[in-house]
């Protein structure tokens, strides 16, 4: 009886923590699927499940989505191909290890339950990090500050993106290093590398920490050489090989204030940096709002104790160092995917602070934590991070752009129609919101492009077109790309069935279907022409 009194606090504790996840899971699981199930996930998504179903089927890391988004597309107008290697805009070797689950369950939800499973997990291992140090009543705290955070939750609800697997291989082998257990220590840091090719910048703070704090020096050192190595090796010989997109797409114009080349490589930028410290301060501290709130969106959750704790500094600072000193604003914001890789520095700072503050965790200092974690879901919710809210809250106000539920779902049902009618092994080209509920195919591309290279390298026009207009217009209101993409889309697919290129086969509450070499259904073409009346005229 004695034995069982001990424990109950424990069993209890432990309890909690897994309710935080199954909470966490169920409810982030339910929003991004209604986010999908109403058409609001977008080109990302369709490029990695396409990415997946090419590999289950043996063409490895092949992408047309990939290929439309690729430099030479964008930049150089080249038309996109169904061979195009992914694993030259980005490194994703550990997608190789969730390849049986796919196949299990080959569709784009499958890469939703991933996402959500995977970040789920991350606070899973978070809690049992936490105790290696602290109480239990503390670990759990650092738990659910997890599952409320701003870079958590916002990018948990985004489109599958290779940085949900951050948190479960950091904190797994920031575990391993509590523990000494040097066989998954290193294992998990191999694992952190495969995410993505920048992750070695995350894995250098973990052996700059262990250098400074002297834990464990040498290990440290290790780990320094082989991120440091690995970035450079990847990014200056093995991506290359496959294409121009590391060095031309991403490090010439997100860091063009470095470099005066157009094909930069990562160590050009480094020295660029180092070369140029005025530049690089200023990078780093202006905006200087635009920084404090960003570092803000990170503190909250954890009441602000990583701007105290140097370990946090240690850690996370070379990931936001990376993230300042690019050009642009885009990667600044808390809930978009980048964020993910501050999160181990952010939590695991954390953790090592409050084993040092303990009489802190005063009753005073949890209702001061309570009121962080409200804010920061707050913070969050009212964000409405990658419209996955927009159910619920306007995306504009001025101008009014509002889709409530019924209507998402009803609009939903008009394209789900439409697209039932699609052949599997049909070539597809269509508006951004439908890509990913149509991507499990060799070849798919966005509108407005048309033509593309298939197996066989071999120029061709795509079998299907299809656009939802009443999407574009609504969304044109008060958003500059949906605008630019209303503009170029509408008089494409006016053309297309003037000239008979393509006939209407299918028009539902503004989605239009278009077929190539086959003649317009009257009856749809005259649901056409009262639609293009409506478009014009509003």
């Amino acid at each position: 009886m004695r034995v069982l009194k001990k424990f109950a606090p424990d069993r209890v504790e432990l309890r909690r923590a897994l309710t935080l996840t199954i909470v966490f899971f169920s409810i982030v699981l339910a929003i991004s699927l209604n986010r999908y199930f109403s058409f609001y996930t977008s080109y990302d998504h369709g490029l990695f499940n396409q990415l997946f179903w090419n590999n289950l089927n043996g063409r490895w890391f092949q992408s047309s989505l990939t290929s439309a988004n690729s430099v030479a597309s964008l930049e150089d107008g080249v038309i996109p191909t169904v061979a195009f290697i992914h694993l030259g805009q980005h490194l994703v070797l550990d997608f190789i290890l969730w390849l049986p689950l796919y196949a299990i369950f080959p569709h784009p939800v499958t890469l939703i339950v991933l996402q959500v499973g995977l970040m789920a997990a991350g606070g899973a291992v978070l809690y049992v990090l936490a105790r290696q140090r602290l109480s239990q009543q503390l670990s759990l705290w650092i738990t659910g500050s997890y599952y409320s955070a701003i870079a958590v939750v916002g990018s948990t609800i985004a489109n599958f993106y290779e940085h949900c697997q951050i948190p479960l291989f950091a904190f797994g082998t920031l575990l391993a290093l509590e523990k000494k257990n040097w066989t998954w220590f290193w294992i998990c840091a191999l694992l952190v590398l495969g995410i993505r090719e920048e992750m070695g910048i995350t894995l250098f703070g973990i052996g700059v920490y262990l250098m400074i704090s002297r834990r464990h020096p040498w290990i440290g050192l290790a780990v320094c050489i082989l991120s440091f190595s690995y970035v450079a090796f990847v990014t200056n010989v093995v991506m290359p090989q496959f294409s121009p997109d590391v060095s031309r797409l991403y490090l010439a114009n997100r860091f063009r204030q470095f470099v005066d080349s157009d094909h930069p490589t990562t160590l050009q930028v480094l020295w660029g940096m180092i070369s140029h410290p005025i530049r690089l301060a200023q990078s780093l501290l202006l905006p200087l709002d635009r920084r404090i709130s960003y570092l803000a969106g990170h503190w909250v959750a954890l009441a602000f104790v990583p701007a105290v704790s140097g370990v946090a500094w240690t850690i996370a600072g070379f990931p936001l160092l990376s993230l300042f000193a690019q050009s642009g604003q885009t990667a600044l914001t808390v809930p978009l995917r980048y964020a993910v890789a501050v999160v181990p520095g952010v939590f695991y700072g954390a953790i090592l602070w409050w084993e040092h503050n303990r009489e802190r965790f005063t009753p005073r200092f949890r209702r001061w934590w309570k009121v962080c974690i409200v804010l920061s879901l707050l913070f969050m919710f009212s964000g409405n991070p990658n419209r996955a809210f927009s159910f619920m809250i306007p995306d504009s106000v001025r101008p009014w752009v509002f889709v409530p539920l019924p209507r998402q779902w009803e609009h939903a049902s008009h394209i789900y129609n439409v697209i039932r009618n699609v052949p599997e092994n049909a070539s597809v080209s269509t508006t951004t919101h439908i890509i990913p509920q149509l991507s499990t195919r060799r070849a798919i591309i966005r509108l407005p492009s048309l033509d593309i290279y298939d197996d066989q390298q071999q120029k061709i026009r795509v079998d299907y077109a299809i656009a939802d207009l009443w999407q574009l217009k609504e969304y044109s209101k008060a958003f500059k790309d949906s605008q630019m993409y209303f503009a170029a889309t509408l008089p494409l697919i006016e053309q297309l069935i003037n000239e008979k290129q393509y006939g209407v086969r299918q028009v539902e509450d503004g989605v239009v279907m278009l077929v190539r070499g086959q003649a317009s259904d009257p009856g749809m073409l005259a649901e056409w022409q009262k639609l293009l009346v409506q478009l014009k005229q509003s």
